[in-house]
């Protein structure tokens, strides 16, 4: 019998990681062209964190551990935590200097404790999304190239800053999310990414 040209059984597509996908898709494409409440940041914490999680405990009935949000191998985490924030610092220190990155972030009249917070905040979610909810949702189907994957929408939500900035993502965002699967935690890679988000603002608007 000849196979229907749309034959959509044949595809078998695993509904949670197709869930996954599509939520994590509009969540970014929410954040970049509404304001919820009208902070960039509690936008960020909602939409990348807590409808995520809320999507993990009610929608999958599942534990938010499942998808990174636990402690992990604390040992390593704390030594790729610790390496990374000194390559990123050695590397800032030159790369922040760039015409484009003091364009794109102007001189802070933000006390330094309150932009580290906001920028913790704001982050925490960010990274829960790609190196927890999206990262451990594709690894069990798609293998290793899951930290790859990942990296991808990572990337393109970074459209917008700095050239290089952006063009690094693919790289460091694959490292991130190596980091998590390694550690089953994305706490390290976020503690990364807070200290170079940080150094890099402090250092380009100086």
């Amino acid at each position: 019998m000849k196979k229907s040209f749309l034959n959509l059984n044949s595809l078998h597509l695993q509904w949670k990681l197709s869930f996954v996908i599509i939520v994590s898709t509009l969540l970014i494409i929410i954040e970049r062209y509404h304001a919820i409440f009208h902070d960039k940041t509690a936008d960020h914490f909602f939409l990348f964190l807590v409808l995520p999680l809320i999507t993990i405990l009610f929608i999958f009935r599942e534990k938010p551990s499942f998808y990174g949000f636990q402690v992990g191998d604390w040992k390593a985490g704390l030594i790729f935590s610790l390496a990374g924030c000194i390559i990123t610092l050695l590397i800032m220190l030159f790369v922040a200097q760039m015409n484009d990155f003091k364009t794109y972030y102007p001189p802070q009249a933000e006390p330094i404790l309150q932009l580290t917070i906001r920028t913790g905040l704001d982050l925490f979610g960010w990274e829960f999304l790609f190196r927890g909810f999206l990262l451990f949702a594709l690894f069990p189907v798609c293998g290793p190239y899951a930290i790859l994957l990942q990296a991808v929408p990572f990337t393109i939500a970074h459209i917008g800053k700095p050239e290089l900035e952006t063009v690094s993502c693919i790289f460091g965002g694959s490292l991130f999310g190596y980091i998590a699967w390694r550690t089953r935690s994305f706490f390290y890679p976020f503690i990364i990414h807070w200290f170079l988000a940080t150094i890099t603002i402090l250092i380009a608007s100086s």
